[in-house]
C-alpha cells in the first residue's frame, strides 16, 4: 500500500490539505496516511502525531522564543516521517516549519517525494529561496498565476492549481433567521484564528461595534470564528452588553451566512479571497508587536499587506495596519462604505477583475489531487 505523510502547521493549512486529500481519496482509495494535522484532517479518519496548536506561533519575537520547542517538534516529525516511510511527504504552507522537516527528511531519504502546497511568499521577501527550496522540494503547487514565473525562472517543477477559497461552493440550505434578527444586515467579522490575533483584535471590533450602534440600529454583527475559539470572543462582547453579536463556529453556516453580509471586516489574511469571491465589500485589519512590525517592514518586498491589492499593485480594499488599526478607523471608514454605495460598487467591479486572473477552469483541490497522484503512481 502506497503512503502519504501530510505536514501542516496551522488551521487554514489543515484545511487546504483535508480539501485535497478528499479528493484524491476518490482518485486513489487504497492510499495510507498519517499527518500533523488538525481537526479537518482528523475528520477524514487521518491521525496526527501531535497537535497543530504545539507548533503555531505568530510573529517572529513569538519563534524566537519558543524556538527550541520548535526545533524540538521538528525533529520529532522528521523521526516519525522515517518510522512511517512514506512514498509522498506532502506539505502545506506554513514554510518556516513544514518546509525545515522537508528539508531534512529528503536528506536522508532522497527516496520520498515531496510536494508542497502554498509556495512561500517570495514575491513578498527572500526571492533567493527557491533556488535553496529547489534542492529538496520535487514539486510545488501554486495558488496564484503570478507566482509561476518565479519559479519558472529557477526551472523548479511547478503548477499553478489556483485557490480552493475561490471554488464553487454548494448552496446551503441551512434556515439562519434563528440565529439572526428579523430585519437586520449582517456585517462578518474575522477577527483571526489564532488566540494571538484575537485578543489583540477583538477589543478593538467590540468599540467598532460600539460606535456602529451609536449611528445605526438596523446590524447585526457576525464574528466567524473556530469552535476552540467561540467562548473567547463571546466573552468580549458579553462583558460589554452587546445584544446585536453572534459568533458562528459551524462550518456549515458560516460561508452562508458571509454570503448574506452586506460587508466585512476582516483580518488580513486569505479569508479576504472568499470575502471578494462572494462580491462582499471589505477593508482588511492587521496589528502585530511594534518589533515584529519594525522586522516585516524592514524585510518585505510588497507596500501591501492584502493579496487583492499586491496583485492590483494598488490600494483597491482599505488596509487599517498598527495604529491605523483602532475603533474610530474602522467605523470611519465602514460608514464611509455604507453611506456610499457608489464607493461599495467600485470596490467589487475592481476586485472581481483581480479574482478572474486567479481563476481555473477546474477545481483546485482536484487539481492538485491529481498532480499528487501521478507521482505516487
Amino acid at each position: 500500500m502506497k503512503k502519504i505523510f501530510i505536514l501542516t502547521g496551522e488551521a487554514s493549512g489543515d484545511k487546504l490539505a483535508s480539501e485535497v486529500i478528499l479528493n484524491l481519496k476518490k482518485i486513489n482509495p487504497g492510499i495510507d496516511y498519517l499527518s500533523v494535522g488538525g481537526e479537518n484532517l482528523k475528520k477524514l479518519g487521518i491521525n496526527s502525531i501531535f497537535d497543530i496548536k504545539e507548533i503555531t506561533y505568530l510573529g517572529f519575537s513569538k519563534v524566537i522564543l519558543n524556538i527550541f520547542k520548535i526545533k524540538k517538534k521538528i525533529d520529532e516529525t522528521v523521526k516519525a516521517i522515517n518510522q512511517f516511510k512514506p512514498d509522498i511527504l506532502f506539505t502545506v504552507d506554513s514554510p518556516d516549519f513544514t518546509l525545515r522537516v522537508a528539508e531534512k527528511v529528503k536528506k536522508n531519504n532522497p527516496y520520498i517525494k515531496t510536494i508542497h502546497y502554498v509556495a512561500p511568499q517570495v514575491w513578498v521577501w527572500r526571492m533567493g529561496r527557491v533556488k535553496k527550496i529547489k534542492k529538496f522540494i520535487d514539486h510545488i503547487l501554486l495558488l496564484f498565476n503570478f507566482e509561476k514565473p518565479y519559479f519558472d525562472k529557477e526551472n523548479m517543477s511547478n503548477q499553478f492549481v489556483g485557490h480552493p477559497l475561490l471554488e464553487k461552493k454548494i448552496k446551503n440550505t441551512t434556515d439562519i433567521n434563528q440565529i439572526l434578527e428579523k430585519n437586520k444586515s449582517i456585517i462578518s467579522i474575522f477577527a483571526g484564528s489564532r488566540k494571538s490575533e484575537i485578543t489583540v483584535l477583538a477589543p478593538i471590533l467590540v468599540d467598532f461595534i460600539k460606535l456602529m450602534n451609536e449611528k445605526y440600529t438596523d446590524f447585526t454583527f457576525v464574528f466567524h470564528s473556530t469552535k476552540e475559539y467561540s467562548e473567547l470572543i463571546q466573552s468580549y462582547f458579553k462583558n460589554s452588553d452587546l445584544n446585536n453579536c453572534e459568533v458562528i463556529s459551524d462550518d456549515k453556516i458560516k460561508y452562508h451566512i458571509l454570503s448574506k453580509s452586506i460587508f466585512a471586516v476582516a483580518k488580513s489574511g486569505t479569508v479576504s479571497l472568499e470575502i471578494c469571491n462572494l462580491e462582499i465589500p471589505s477593508i482588511i485589519l492587521y496589528k502585530m508587536g511594534l518589533i515584529n512590525f519594525l522586522i516585516v517592514k524592514m524585510l518585505v518586498n510588497t507596500k501591501f499587506a492584502n493579496i487583492i491589492n499586491i496583485a492590483a499593485k494598488k490600494e483597491i480594499i482599505p488596509e487599517l495596519l498598527q495604529s491605523d488599526c483602532n475603533p474610530k478607523k474602522i467605523f470611519e471608514y465602514v460608514a464611509n462604505y455604507l453611506d456610499n454605495p457608489e464607493k461599495i460598487e467600485e470596490q467589487v467591479k475592481n476586485t472581481k477583475l483581480i479574482l478572474n486572473k486567479f481563476k481555473t477552469n477546474n477545481s483546485p483541490s482536484q487539481l492538485a489531487a491529481e498532480s499528487i497522484n501521478k507521482f505516487i503512481s
